[in-house]
């Protein structure tokens, strides 16, 4: 929104990414690419556990006690292409993100999330997410 500013975060303070989402990913794949890791996409959080692509219909978040509003679908760059473990450069997501999910331009993949944080005198435990927590998603 206008206004709210970003620290160290190019687009969104939080990335999302989802097993199912790359899992499709890996189907629409050439058989001769191995499985990406989802590290290629450098999410904060990962999660498992709806529909391919559910996340873009999204509206609000609740990560363990933590609330977070819809900021967009992620449009995705060639950092992806690089392998994080050997630097090696390739084609994919690219590639295939490019003949499945592109609009306006842009390939996508994650969503950015927003965080509603409560009150300026709450603590920081208050505001932790860990591995593991429960998920709650609100749809439109």
């Amino acid at each position: 929104r206008p206004g709210e500013g970003l620290s160290l975060a190019d687009a969104g303070p939080l990335l999302l990414a989802s097993e199912a989402s790359l899992a499709q990913l890996d189907a629409w794949t050439p058989d001769d690419v191995p499985p990406l890791d989802i590290v290629r996409f450098r999410p904060n959080v990962v999660v498992d556990g709806d529909a391919p692509f559910a996340e873009d219909a999204w509206t609000r978040v609740r990560i363990g006690g933590v609330r977070f509003r819809f900021g967009e679908v992620c449009d995705r760059c060639v950092m992806t292409t690089i392998d994080p473990e050997t630097l090696a450069r390739g084609k994919e997501p690219i590639r295939t993100l490019a003949k499945h999910r592109k609009w306006d331009g842009a390939t996508w993949f994650g969503v950015r999330l927003i965080p509603e944080l409560d009150g300026a005198g709450a603590s920081a435990s208050a505001h932790r997410i860990a591995i593991g927590d429960e998920v709650e998603v609100e749809v439109g």
